[in-house]
């Protein structure tokens, strides 16, 4: 089966190629000369930017296959259009490939809005680059046209599917027959292939498994899910496969379909440099009965292995992937809360007569649109947003253990993850509750998911076996033993918060504002978030504690990216490219929404004057914020949710304050504090293409 012709979109030009040229010893020197060709050629409004951008990709996995052959590859919001730009090097660098070194190395520099065109193509051409005969040619150009031409020629023949589904390829290994009477009692192997860009390595480690697969004698076919349109396996072919080979970096879409069987994984780049390797450890894997296999749960194929990531970085990942899909139950519903309070007021979160209803549950079951409260409608329609708001918010422990169960074993730890998380609720443990409980749901889900078990029963594995086995031990374990000591610290934690005053109180805000402003959407920023979202559910009239630290955490957020954009357009212009005075307009209205991730594209291009700059500012506005006693009952809106605000004019002054601060620092710090050379030498290079100036001083001579 032939795929129809794609014309190259001009992706490489002679000025994007250099031949037998020493760019430097490492990886970080060749990526940064290339991403200014980039640059130079029209094609990126920072090289700079893109520079960071794939190093920052080189760091978490090498680019380098083997063949000494490297591709750098980076998804920018610096590039404007999508670009390839080469060298053939006359001193090999490491890219990390296992055989050696790289003289020939391609830089696919990608927009973030690329299009599947674009992308089909440049995943072409990386397939290419594991052919002998390709790289052969490149290594025997003489010119730097020459080297266009065989792009040109590799992206705009026609390719074969080769039984890899997913973008086009061009082909030097064609799998079995299909039809299962034909193959000779062949070994018939399934596999996917992902990483995070989904540009180069999905497609090249696909492609090198089918080539070892037909070395080996077997049938393979791959699923590549990559940036290209994804063609799932026909699920037929799934059910008579004898093995399961998964090369990925990234979750696995929908793997419950292999649920069962035998299972080989790796990272995607194990599928590039050792595909025999892999090939031959799922043919033994088939015909052992108690190999690995596939339970739809187990997080067999999660973003690394047990070898490649160790349980510090496991844990953050479980973690992290709870709190992200936890947000949206927190924001959604404190939003509504917050609306229901601007349109009925705060008295409808007070305690009704004597039956305990609150007023919001009150109005909604005794008033109704045509018989509405003495209120009106205003009101009626406040105590709906309230209430709904509330029941969003009971959600948080719940999801949030739910989804760390989830991140640890998939599926199947969905169940005993929700179930432990409102265990926890249950038990008064709180959001500490949920985090013990989510783990101890995952661990248990994964555990069971890994037992070996009779063929007839693997089906009923993810979704009885183990959801009620892992809820059995999760919940039990929360209810017998862990409840009541995990629901007594709690209890200690709120007394000392809401014993806070003075000294001590502006102490937690300077706090929280530095782990606002240390990674900027990280980890860290995270955990001060959830930290403050957690403990709306416990504030009340009598108890603004937990109010007052969600309005320091959102001031705080709020500060980096409206400092960033009053240094970049106001303050110091001469002192940022124009990229980043674009970037610094943008950031004016992320900051005020309260979306830290505005200051980003300026701290991953200058992070040790940027961030150090913006933990000041943000403790100064926390510190501020829980001094005067401000108060936020919205979780998320930044100054669009001032109606939630209390005394939102001290809030507005702990902002202004920690901005222009973090601002002044920033700016002296640009001033005075001088970066490494090669950053203000591609910085300077940079400026000078876009015919702009930017202010490089030395430090001042003690």
């Amino acid at each position: 089966m032939t795929a129809e012709r794609t014309t190259s979109p001009g992706l490489i030009s002679v000025p994007l190629v250099g031949l037998d040229e020493d760019l430097g010893a490492t990886s970080a020197d060749v990526i940064r000369v290339l991403a200014d060709r980039v640059a130079a050629s029209g094609r990126a409004a920072s090289g700079e930017t893109l520079a960071a951008d794939a190093i920052k990709r080189e760091a978490s996995v090498g680019t380098g296959v083997p063949g000494g052959i490297a591709i750098p590859h980076a998804r920018s919001a610096s590039v404007t259009e999508p670009t390839l730009a080469m060298s053939r090097l006359a001193r090999k660098v490491p890219f990390g490939a296992p055989d050696g070194d790289a003289d020939l190395v391609f830089m696919i520099a990608v927009p973030e809005g690329a299009d599947k065109d674009h992308l089909t193509v440049l995943s072409t051409l990386a397939r290419a680059l594991i052919r002998d005969d390709f790289t052969a040619a490149l290594r025997a150009a003489t010119t730097q046209q020459e080297i266009v031409d065989l792009v040109d020629r590799e992206v705009t023949g026609e390719v074969a599917d080769a039984g890899v589904t997913g973008a086009p390829r061009a082909s030097t290994a064609v799998p079995g027959p299909a039809d299962p009477a034909a193959d000779g009692g062949r070994k018939v192997i399934v596999g996917v292939t992902a990483c995070p860009t989904g540009i180069a390595h999905t497609y090249m480690a696909a492609d090198a498994l089918v080539a070892a697969a037909q070395r080996a004698g077997a049938e393979m076919h791959v699923e590549t899910q990559g940036s290209s349109q994804v063609e799932p396996l026909d699920p037929a072919l799934i059910a008579r496969a004898d093995a399961v080979v998964f090369a990925v970096d990234v979750d696995v879409r929908d793997r419950s379909r292999f649920a069962g069987k035998p299972l080989v994984s790796g990272p995607v780049k194990r599928g590039v440099d050792e595909p025999d390797a892999m090939i031959a450890e799922a043919l033994r894997a088939a015909d052992d009965p108690h190999a690995a296999r596939v339970s739809g749960a187990v997080g067999d194929a999660s973003s690394s292995t047990a070898k490649d990531e160790h349980f510090g970085q496991s844990l953050k990942r479980w973690l992290l992937t709870g709190v992200s899909y936890m947000i949206p139950f927190v924001a959604g519903g404190g939003l509504l809360i917050a609306l229901g309070f601007l349109l009925a007021g705060y008295g409808i979160a007070l305690a009704h007569g004597d039956s305990g209803q609150n007023n919001a549950v009150y109005t909604l079951t005794n008033y109704t649109l045509l018989h509405l409260p003495p209120q009106g409608l205003a009101y009626y329609l406040g105590a709906a947003a309230f209430q709904i708001g509330g029941v969003s918010l009971g959600f948080l422990v719940a999801a949030l253990a739910g989804y760390i169960a989830y991140a640890m074993a998939d599926r199947p730890g969905i169940a005993p993850g929700f179930v432990a998380g409102s265990i926890a609720v249950f038990m008064n443990a709180g959001f500490l509750g949920g985090l013990v409980g989510g783990l101890i749901a995952g661990a248990a889900a994964y555990w069971i998911g890994r037992i070996p078990v009779w063929r007839w029963l693997r089906g009923l594995m993810p979704v009885v076996i183990i959801p009620l086995f892992a809820s059995i031990i999760a919940s039990g374990l929360l209810l017998l033993v862990l409840g009541g000591p995990i629901a007594w610290v709690m209890t200690e934690l709120t007394a000392w918060l809401n014993s806070l005053s003075g000294a001590s109180a502006v102490l937690l805000g300077i706090i929280l504002g530095l782990m606002m402003a240390f990674d900027l959407g990280g980890p860290v920023n995270k955990v001060a978030y959830a930290f403050a979202v957690a403990g709306l559910g416990a504030g009340t009239a009598t108890n603004v504690v937990p109010f007052e630290i969600m309005a320091a955490v959102m001031a705080a957020g709020m500060v980096p990216p409206l400092a960033l954009a009053l240094a970049s357009t106001l303050l110091y212009r001469k002192g940022f490219t124009k990229p980043e005075r674009e970037n610094g307009k943008a950031a004016w209205l992320l900051g005020a929404s309260f979306i830290s991730e505005g200051a980003i594209p300026f701290a991953a291009a200058d992070p040790l004057r940027v961030i150090p700059a913006s933990m000041v500012g943000a403790a100064v506005t926390g510190a501020i914020s829980m001094a005067a006693g401000v108060t936020s009952r919205a979780p998320h809106g930044g100054i669009f949710v001032f109606f939630a605000i209390g005394d939102v004019g001290m809030f507005i002054v702990a902002i202004l304050s920690g901005t222009v601060v973090s601002a002044l620092v920033l700016v002296g710090l640009k001033k005075w504090v001088r970066r490494a050379p090669a950053a203000d030498a591609a910085r300077a290079e940079e400026a000078a293409l876009a015919g702009d100036a930017v202010d490089q001083r030395t430090p001042v001579a003690a």
